[in-house]
């Protein structure tokens, strides 16, 4: 919006000329955002704690009963500071913006009826997982088809470290689209189970997008490191510095002891943000890298499932995996910063194939 309203001033003001870089309306969109959760961070938390929006705690496993009643819903301090950042700095005629944004508020409108039926009931069963499924399958698949179908889309795979090697899925592509964009929401859903563990990864993975969309949306930068260029995909930069400035906000509150929890309303819209702005820059894979500690955490719940079903015994005291190390008498604060260290590793390695090609 506000370049929208700035730009057109440039030929009269030079200094509005600035507004047309996306390196600095990121900057912008991310200090905007910021803000945003600073100031709306306790009126917000105080209204849930009147409401009574308290986060139901399980009675199997570690023991967080201390944790009782703080208040839920915490994702939509996230949701509405990057929504308002990314509607004031973004160009609102870009098309992967909207997508973007669609997947967001659709996971996140999913996740708050999860959670509301959650601290309704005082239980922590919300939605049934089948049915959560279907409509976030039903959300994937609807963006998938609206990307594949464009006329300029072409259906290569982009395999990282291997510069020659892009697969032409064809249709096939849409199915693979819609599965990373679940399993996205889902890993960081199953990872925001401590303090101030899920943001981290979220924001570390943010911040590597930022750059990886701006190279995937500038020709020169993405023809010279050989990676897939998107016209106008450099504008998710701006959606992704967005989703930092939020996330650091958050995380101002969320931080142990926690004031409030991320919930499933910030949680699944997330990782949906994360896993469409992958399928739109076609960095898929390179996402599994990127965010490797929502991988293990998924990987650890399938592991645990199926083993139990089929010996009757486990792999981890708990899982997903952060429960397994507090079993093991790991403090919280050990876990979350240990993950977030192994998060920025896995960013480096990321990043690093971009030339390793």
């Amino acid at each position: 919006m506000l370049y929208h309203l700035l730009y057109p001033l440039a030929s009269d003001v030079s200094a509005f000329n600035v507004v047309r870089y996306i390196t600095f309306r990121t900057g912008a969109a991310t200090l905007t955002a910021l803000f945003l959760a600073f100031v709306l961070g306790p009126p917000l938390i105080r209204a849930l704690g009147r409401l009574r929006v308290g986060q139901p705690i399980r009675e199997i496993g570690p023991d967080h009963q201390d944790k009782a009643g703080t208040p839920t819903m915490g994702g939509l301090l996230i949701l509405l500071s990057l929504v308002v950042s990314v509607l004031l700095w973004s160009e609102l005629d870009n098309r992967f913006v909207w997508i973007v944004l669609g997947v967001t508020v659709g996971y996140g409108a999913l996740g708050f009826v999860d959670d509301y039926r959650k601290v309704t009931r005082g239980s922590s069963d919300g939605l049934p997982a089948r049915w959560k499924l279907v409509w976030q399958w039903g959300i994937a698949l609807a963006v998938a088809v609206a990307i594949y179908a464009h006329p300029s889309f072409d259906a290569e795979l982009s395999v990282p470290f291997f510069k020659d090697f892009t697969p032409n899925l064809g249709v096939l592509y849409v199915p693979l689209a819609a599965f990373i964009i679940v399993g996205a929401s889902n890993g960081v859903n199953l990872t925001d189970g401590l303090d101030g563990l899920a943001i981290g990864p979220v924001m570390i993975a943010a911040a590597t997008f930022t750059g990886l969309a701006y190279c995937a949306g500038h020709a020169v930068i993405s023809e010279y490191l050989g990676i897939k260029g998107v016209a106008g995909s450099g504008q998710l930069a701006i959606v992704c510095g967005a989703l930092v400035g939020g996330g650091l906000g958050f995380l101002w509150f969320n931080t142990s002891p926690a004031q409030v929890f991320m919930g499933d309303v910030g949680a699944l819209a997330l990782g949906g943000a994360l896993g469409t702005i992958a399928v739109v820059i076609r960095q898929e894979i390179l996402l599994a890298v990127i965010g490797g500690i929502f991988v293990v955490e998924t990987l650890s719940v399938m592991i645990q499932v199926a083993w139990f079903k089929l010996t009757g015994k486990r792999v981890f005291l708990m899982a997903p995996i952060h429960h397994h190390f507090e079993q093991l008498g790991w403090p919280e604060q050990k876990i979350v910063v240990r993950f977030w260290i192994v998060s920025i590793i896995l960013a480096l390695v990321a990043l690093s194939s971009l030339k390793l090609r």
